[in-house]
């Protein structure tokens, strides 16, 4: 489950008392990196630490520190045969008693986390752009789904924020830098006149608009007929979630689209100040 601070608060609110479980150092290849954490109390879990031993084995730690009310602890952690995992790494795991100052420590990692995530602009809630919303929910994005037609947007699972607008592109003018945008209205005119806002912006991470080649064509003959330099169009992505899978539907578009852009808005914060390369963004 995503961790947020909503769902942080319902689970402390079932919890009989929790544990924060960190991980507060990583060396080698490691399943997730420092800072990554997870919650844990007598009957559940929230989060993770990266799964496999690593994880039960910090759990059962973390609910006898719960049962035995014990002073914070450390675990030293080798990745390798010893535990039956083979990342070939080292970890530190912090373990503490969830009190007054964990429980705001973790509302303000938790309130940056969601502040930082990359909003992503679903321009139109037809079939393809509500399943897309769906598939970004659980990831560390921030989907926004937009559309002008109320009933479109009912019904939408947790995690998704919802705009009624007239006019799209004013959403657009007002998005954050560095912000992605999948443009599926139920007319090519307006996916055009969105693409041409969001591309002529030239801050987003990722532009798509769902279509095919002849609708790339078409867009760039359109951008000519309005003098503007179809070379434009070069910044877009058209078809979405590209063509090695040949199914067009709905799900099936969304969770490829949805590979696309965490890949392309991971290529665009990665940056030799992180020490990561677009070709190590890996699980480990």
């Amino acid at each position: 489950m995503k961790l947020t601070a909503a769902g942080f608060d319902e689970f402390m609110d079932r919890a009989d008392g929790a544990v924060l479980v960190d991980l507060i150092e990583t060396r080698g290849s490691t399943p997730r990196e420092t800072g990554a954490f997870m919650l844990v109390s007598a009957a559940d879990a929230l989060g993770t630490i990266g799964g496999g031993q690593l994880e039960f084995m910090a759990i059962d730690a973390a609910r006898r520190l719960l049962r035995d009310a014990q002073a914070p602890i450390q675990l030293d952690v080798p990745l390798g045969p010893e535990i039956g995992q083979c990342c070939g790494g080292r970890v530190t795991v912090g373990l503490r008693l969830i009190g007054k100052a964990e429980r705001i420590g973790v509302e303000r990692r938790l309130e940056l986390a969601e502040r930082d995530a990359v909003s992503v602009y679903i321009m139109g809630a037809g079939h393809v752009g509500r399943a897309l919303a769906a598939a970004l929910a659980p990831l560390p994005v921030r989907p926004i789904l937009v559309d002008s037609r109320a009933g479109a947007l009912q019904d939408l699972p947790p995690g998704i924020t919802k705009r009624l607008t007239a006019l799209p592109e004013a959403e657009v003018r007002a998005a954050p830098p560095g912000s992605a945008f999948v443009i599926l209205t139920h007319e090519h005119s307006l996916d055009f006149l969105i693409a041409r806002e969001v591309l002529e912006r030239g801050d987003a991470s990722y532009v798509g608009m769902i279509g095919s080649k002849t609708k790339l064509a078409s867009f760039r003959s359109w951008l000519r007929a309005e003098r503007v330099p179809d070379t434009l169009a070069d910044g877009l992505i058209c078809p979405i979630g590209g063509q090695r899978v040949a199914d067009k539907r709905p799900e099936v578009i969304a969770a490829l689209a949805a590979a696309e852009i965490l890949v392309q808005t991971a290529r665009r914060e990665a940056s030799p100040a992180t020490g990561m390369a677009a070709d190590s963004l890996g699980n480990g």
